[in-house]
Order: C-alpha cells, then sequence, then structure tokens
C-alpha cells in the first residue's frame, strides 16, 4: 500500500541507484572476463617464453621461429651462434627470441 502512495518521481529515483550498481557489476565482470580469458593466458606464455631462454644452454638443439633445427654452439647476453646441417660449416648467429622451441641435450624424444 506504500508504493501506492508515493509519487512516481520517489519510485524513479529508487530504481535509477540499483540500475548505476547493476551497470558497474556488469562492466566489472566483462572486465575480469576480458582479463581471465585474454591477458592471463598472454602473460602466462611470456613468462613461459622468458624461463625457456633462459635455461638455454650451449649444445641445445632448438627450433627457430622459421622452422629450422639447429645446436647452440656459443651465447652471448642476447645473440646465440645456431649451427644447422650435418656438414658443420653453416653457423648463423640470430636473436635468442628468433628461438621457438628448445630441446635439451641429453633428453631424447618421447
Amino acid at each position: 500500500m506504500g508504493i501506492l502512495l508515493t509519487g512516481a518521481d520517489e519510485v524513479a529515483g529508487a530504481g535509477a541507484g540499483g540500475g548505476l550498481i547493476t551497470m558497474f557489476l556488469v562492466y566489472a565482470l566483462m572486465f575480469g572476463a576480458i582479463w581471465f580469458f585474454l591477458m592471463r593466458p598472454q602473460s602466462k606464455e611470456k613468462k613461459r617464453v622468458a624461463a625457456m631462454l633462459a635455461a638455454l644452454e650451449i649444445g641445445d638443439v632448438v627450433l627457430t621461429t622459421s622452422g629450422f633445427y639447429g645446436v647452440v654452439i656459443d651465447m652471448k647476453d642476447d645473440m646465440v651462434i645456431v649451427e644447422f646441417g650435418s656438414n658443420k660449416n653453416c653457423r648463423i648467429p640470430m636473436e635468442k627470441a628468433a628461438i621457438s622451441r628448445v630441446e635439451k641435450a641429453g633428453e631424447g624424444k618421447a
């Protein structure tokens, strides 16, 4: 009975406050979903690649981003010298960022 006695302006004002909170919650949920599905996996992948390159050693077999397999024969700060092929004469210096996968020297393929 109390709602019938109140004016239309008071009812509309009460609903507007609830709509603002609902809108804020919807935006917060959307931002959380974007972070969880897009940003979080990307940061985890960056950490994985950084750890892989930090553990890189001489003698490891690497796969470059261009698809070539080679063996690391020398390392500097952000550069590596990779030996390609079986003739041992093809040695190419490249950045560590060009390495997409590392297989440790002592490990065999399963």
